[in-house]
């Protein structure tokens, strides 16, 4: 006898683990020692002697339980839900109505999907780092799919150059704030997801503070110092990260989870300065951010609704002239700085420092 577990984001630090884990238990009670068993740690901040502590709630197909004898049967699913608190604005608690069921009819019956995981779609959020080439069709999937709460981080405003590439963005918005013109353009899409717009440049000081009201974090930045700060933050924040970049041509995607590595495990250290040029020095096609882009989207609705295999410990490459995917194996380094075994990174270090780069004029590619 099998159950599928949601694991909640305050507790994948000590699970190490995707969103939702199967094991075999016949009872709630059950369920939480084998829990414990393969992940010490985990009953404690559950239950408080014979039953379930006053700030979590454990539903079973989503029904509330309060009883730790309560059965289970096989295929049952389970989700733990704890308390939270955080400085932004949650996922809008959704009252299913009829524009909801027209909205999404083609999920509702997808057996993969349906009302539960549209609900959970609904009670996801995401923050997405730059509203550019890659943030352009992630958000907009993400929006079109029934996230309830979307981030949107970017300091840039709308260039005539952005628009060969940048969907999020018009003719009308050259020199809008980005941040503006991709809350307009997602609240057209779909105007029961909540957008919340953070006009910031990233930094050290900020990073934690704008990713931590999240569930999962979309990389789409255009530089280094951009995604070893993103890696960093979520490591340290045990949050998802669905690794998305570009180059003229070609394309690389790949999740990383806590516990099984992260982008340092992948480039322990960026390319000296100049080595590897940007896509405003470069150039990209711009169809080719639309790809990786809907990958990402594919990758964050994985996760969220705890299904699938998701691009753990799996990097794919991307050649749009060869129309050709290839799939490498990653593997988590227990030497890595950030997330091994003895980490000495502790906080997030001056990354411009780092990269050897003294300015940066965007964030999103």
């Amino acid at each position: 006898m099998s159950v599928k577990v949601y694991i909640p984001t305050q507790f994948r630090r000590l699970t190490g683990s995707p969103a939702q884990v199967e094991v075999p238990a016949g009872s709630v009670g059950t369920l939480i020692r084998e829990l414990d068993a393969r992940f010490p740690g985990l009953a404690e901040r559950i239950t408080e002697g014979e039953r379930v502590r006053q700030h979590v709630n454990v539903y079973v197909n989503d029904q509330l339980i309060e009883r730790l004898d309560a059965e289970l049967r096989d295929g049952d699913e389970v989700a733990v839900v704890p308390a939270m608190a955080g400085g932004a604005t949650p996922a809008p608690a959704i009252t299913w109505g009829p524009q909801h069921v027209r909205r999404y009819a083609r999920h509702l019956i997808m057996p993969e999907v349906g009302v539960r995981g549209q609900k959970k779609l609904a009670a996801a959020s995401v923050v997405l780092i730059g509203a550019g080439g890659l943030g352009s069709p992630t958000a907009m999937y993400l929006a079109a799919a029934g996230v309830g709460l979307l981030g949107i981080v970017d300091f840039d405003v709308v260039d005539e150059s952005n628009l060969q590439r940048q969907l999020l963005h018009g003719t009308d918005d050259v020199g809008r704030p980005k941040v503006e013109s991709a809350h307009d353009t997602l609240q057209r899409i779909n105007p029961l997801v909540e957008v919340v717009t953070h006009r910031v440049r990233l930094s050290s000081e900020n990073a934690l503070e704008v990713f931590r009201p999240y569930d999962i974090i979309v990389d789409g930045a255009d530089n280094f110092p951009t995604r070893y700060l993103a890696n960093d933050a979520s490591v340290l924040l045990g949050k998802p990260l669905v690794h998305g970049s570009i180059f003229r041509f070609e394309g690389q995607t790949t999740v990383f989870v806590p516990g099984r590595g992260c982008y340092r495990c992948l480039f322990p250290s960026p390319p000296p300065p100049g080595a590897v040029p940007n896509c405003a020095e470069a150039g990209v096609l711009g169809v080719l951010p639309g790809i990786v882009g809907c990958i990402q989207a594919m990758e964050a609705i994985k996760l969220i609704l705890g299904t699938g295999e998701p691009l753990v410990n799996r990097l794919i490459l991307f050649d749009a002239l060869a129309m050709e995917f290839r799939e490498v194996k990653l593997r988590r380094d227990p030497s890595c700085p950030i997330c091994g075994d003895h980490p000495t990174i502790r906080h997030l270090i001056d990354y411009e420092q780092f990269c050897g780069i003294t300015d940066l004029a965007h964030v999103g590619s």
